[in-house]
């Protein structure tokens, strides 16, 4: 009885077996089939994207021949026929805007004025000396738009507020045409007449400026140097730093005018928090004066001896500034002043407006400095330097000055103090050539 139970217990594990390997060999086999399976689509979708990729390169090459061969004949007809092929991708129909410029050359002086903020004798001007860098040549494919044209968008939108959109519908021009014109135009003013306008005054002109500033009350005098603000839009690179004491965005404007009011000096595109003096340390000017001419603007300049004192040929310049050898300052401890130092003051002061003016006429005359824009601080500094040569331009051509353009200026935004003390270093001699002057004041 137990063997043949034995029996049956091992037949039993002998068939367990044989199933148990038979399951694994279909398994392995369905494995197998899949595998293959795989193998066939993955090669039939390499097959796919290659054949795909091969009729892709053909209907390329067929299109580039096509396009080829239409390019070529359009050039052989042109050529044949000496046809004109107007692209509007380069150049607008002529319209409203078109036919408002056409008009508007035939205006009188006041209209170029009121909207141009120039005579059209000076307008012309201008075109002409930067004609060479605006003109664009004509070719069969395009009509350029001329210089004159080109100048006149650029100052219509230096001169108003309006948005590109305003000035690109009133021109007859896109939108996009505008922002180029106004970079190509600023380039070319710094390129062609920065140089030739905005220079400190040397032999007979430098003469002509201390007689003009003995005719406002004060001697040895060739300019005076002033800060003002101008807006600009919020940079993303340390905005705080731009955020000045009134509580806006801008870059800070130093600049020398003479008795003319006219720019002859400018240095531009520092953060709005930097007061004057730190201006005037990372100026040209000051390199100039304190590195290069001993600690002397106007080394050509002709001296007064007063007490064995030289009053050299100098700038003058508000309480922000140091008190130097080249750069004049009033006295403070204004309860301590003699009768002959606030006299001293006061001429200072008197003989400074004509900063204030300049400012203020430059902001009246391009009120694109007074309202702020969207364009990157580098391009709004070309903007600024670019109207200072304009100003100049106006201002030696006796250009008037509109009282209805009067913008509201900075009121001497900075009205921090510099301690004298602070820049002991030529305190001294600047203190004596100080004295001097009021001195040559009563003499």
């Amino acid at each position: 009885m137990e063997d043949d139970r034995e029996q049956v217990l091992s037949l039993a594990a002998t068939t367990l077996v044989a199933f148990n390997m038979q399951i694994h060999e279909q398994f392995l086999q369905s494995m197998l089939n899949i595998q293959s399976v795989h193998i066939r689509l993955m090669d039939r979708l390499r097959s796919f994207r290659t054949q795909s990729e091969a009729a892709r390169r053909r209907r390329w090459r067929k299109y580039r021949r096509l396009q080829t061969a239409l390019m070529t004949e359009l050039m052989a007809r042109t050529c044949i026929e000496g046809a004109t092929c107007t692209r509007s991708i380069w150049q607008r129909e002529g319209g409203r805007g078109r036919e408002f410029w056409t008009t508007f050359q035939d205006s009188g002086d006041d209209k170029w004025r009121t909207h141009l903020r120039m005579s059209r004798s000076t307008f012309e001007y201008i075109a002409e000396n930067l004609r060479p860098a605006l003109q664009k040549q004509k070719t069969n494919f395009r009509c350029p738009i001329d210089h004159r044209t080109r100048l006149a968008v650029v100052l219509w939108w230096y001169a108003t507020p309006a948005e590109y959109r305003t000035v690109a519908v009133l021109f007859g021009i896109g939108v996009s045409t505008v922002c180029g014109l106004v970079r190509q135009v600023t380039k070319a003013i710094l390129g062609t007449l920065r140089k030739r306008l905005i220079s400190l005054p040397i032999g007979e002109q430098l003469d002509k400026a201390v007689q003009g500033f003995e005719a406002r009350g004060y001697p040895q005098c060739a300019g005076a140097i002033d800060g003002t603000h101008i807006p600009v839009a919020v940079p993303n690179d340390k905005p705080a730093d731009y955020l000045n004491k009134k509580g806006w965005h801008s870059v800070v404007l130093q600049a020398v005018v003479d008795h003319k009011f006219c720019f002859t000096d400018i240095y531009v595109g520092l953060p709005g928090q930097t007061h004057d003096a730190e201006v005037l340390t990372n100026s040209d000017i000051y390199t100039l004066a304190e590195h290069h001419q001993n600690g002397f603007l106007f080394p050509l300049g002709k001296p007064q001896v007063v007490n064995d004192v030289q009053i050299p040929v100098h700038l003058i310049g508000g309480p922000a500034y140091p008190l130097k050898r080249w750069i004049m300052t009033g006295f403070t401890h204004h309860e301590q002043l003699t009768a002959e130092q606030r006299t001293f003051n006061s001429r200072l002061s008197s003989a400074r407006t004509c900063s204030e003016v300049a400012f203020g006429r430059l902001k009246g005359r391009w009120r694109c400095l007074v309202k702020r824009n969207d364009l990157a601080v580098r391009t709004t500094t070309d903007n600024i330097i670019a109207c200072c040569v304009l100003h100049n331009v106006c201002e030696l051509r006796r250009d008037h000055f509109l009282p209805e353009w009067n913008a509201p200026v900075d009121e001497q935004e900075r009205l921090d103090v510099l301690d004298e003390n602070e820049d002991a270093g030529s305190a001294g001699q600047a203190s004596a050539i100080r004295d001097a002057v009021v001195t040559l004041l009563y003499m």
